[in-house]
């Protein structure tokens, strides 16, 4: 070896260290959650989830190089009573010149008789792969606390009588951590995540526990961006989610950007790999959803899904909008060339 090859070679060396080193997270991760007990509830469910990864990924914090605020509402199967209505809003950036993204969310989710509010700080060390920047390695986590409350005046007389739920204790407030790895380029990202990962060890409370279980869940995302020509974009995603109860669900989606103003495109949602406590008579749930975001300039963004249900089950008398607004805080030291992509 010369002199001239020392700093390639250790940059090759460091290089292969930190592909080693998600690699072992990422399979750490998905060994320590398969291993972990089953019967929960899904999280809080965003379509449009593909443009702000933050609320499944703490790793995610600080990804845009630049200060944003995102805020989302969902209202899920309008009319029906009791259908879940929920509102995020989420802040995040980077500090430490780029090498550090934080963050901040809160999660309030009705449905039914249940209601939970959520508040999250992220943390995100962010390792730089190429001498550019361009692409990045972060390893994050995240703490909070959830509230939860049940409504005994929103359930049905005969349940309120349940000696049983009566005795049990109606509101609980408990710790909550999450942890993530994310990896992005300028074309491509990919991340694995879970949260829910101590609330359960903290939920006291016959009552609370049996009706509003909390678990741990894991997220796999991965999508990219492929240029078509010089005025459209191509991007392809996907959403694998666990909750180890009910069946894993799949969200495919694919999305045209045109003139770097406006996104056009959809996604298909259903489950597979029913679990052996499910059932196979039942009919597996399933979604089309239809979403458009739109750049007003380059501070401002303002999105909306459509989703529909194609189960052919009750639900699919039912629509379910989602609305979303961003506001982008221009930093001069961001090194992405196209940071809004993901």
């Amino acid at each position: 070896m010369v002199a001239g090859d020392q700093p390639a070679t250790m940059l090759t060396v460091k290089k292969r260290f930190m592909y080693k080193s998600f690699t072992k997270i990422a399979f750490l991760l998905i060994g320590i959650l398969a291993c972990l007990s089953a019967y929960s509830q899904q999280d809080v469910q965003f379509s449009q989830y593909m443009f702000n990864g933050l609320y499944i990924n703490p790793a995610y914090a600080g990804y845009r190089e630049q200060w944003n605020v995102n805020v989302f509402y969902r209202t899920q199967w309008a009319g029906f009573p009791g259908a879940p209505k929920t509102f995020s809003a989420a802040a995040d950036g980077t500090v430490n010149d780029g090498r550090v993204g934080l963050g901040l969310q809160v999660i309030n989710d009705k449905l039914g008789a249940q209601n939970t509010t959520a508040l999250y700080g992220s943390y995100a060390y962010r390792i730089p792969m190429d001498e550019t920047g361009e692409r990045t390695l972060a390893f994050g986590i995240g703490a909070g606390f959830m509230q939860q409350r049940l409504d005994m005046a929103a359930l049905d007389p005969a349940t309120q009588n349940d000696p049983f739920l009566m005795n049990a204790k109606k509101t609980a407030f408990m710790p909550d951590a999450r942890v993530g790895v994310f990896y992005n380029s300028e074309r491509i990202y990919a991340g694995v995540s879970a949260d829910n990962l101590i609330t359960n060890t903290f939920q006291k409370g016959d009552g609370l526990k049996t009706y509003l279980p909390l678990k741990p869940h894991l997220y796999f995302t991965m999508g990219g961006l492929m240029p078509l020509s010089e005025e459209v974009l191509l991007k392809p995603t996907l959403l694998v989610k666990e909750d180890f109860a009910g069946p894993t669900s799949l969200d495919l989606g694919a999305f045209f950007l045109f003139s770097e103003k406006i996104w056009l495109g959809g996604s298909y949602r259903t489950a597979i790999l029913n679990k052996s406590n499910i059932d196979n008579s039942v009919k597996k749930a399933g979604a089309i959803v239809g979403m458009m975001e739109v750049f007003v300039n380059s501070k401002l963004r303002i999105g909306y899904a459509y989703d529909q249900t194609v189960n052919s089950t009750g639900a699919t008398s039912y629509t379910t909008h989602e609305a979303s607004l961003s506001y982008f805080f221009n930093s001069r030291k961001a090194r992405m060339l196209s940071p809004r992509y993901f």
